[in-house]
């Protein structure tokens, strides 16, 4: 059996935000497994891309 690894840890320096494109095709695949609005709108905004930082 092997022993899970521990997850990476990520200097601020390292992050970059992510390009409209990317940013709009992860709201397209969020808003179509979302189960309900309440719940799109919740993990858009776990992702940073939630109705606040509207791309349109």
């Amino acid at each position: 059996m092997t022993q899970p690894t521990e997850p990476a840890t990520i200097s601020d320096e390292d992050l970059q935000p992510v390009t409209d494109e990317t940013a709009r095709q992860a709201q397209r695949v969020v808003a179509a497994y979302a189960t309900d609005a309440d719940e799109c709108r919740m993990l858009l905004s776990m992702l940073g891309i939630g109705p606040s930082s509207r791309l349109d």
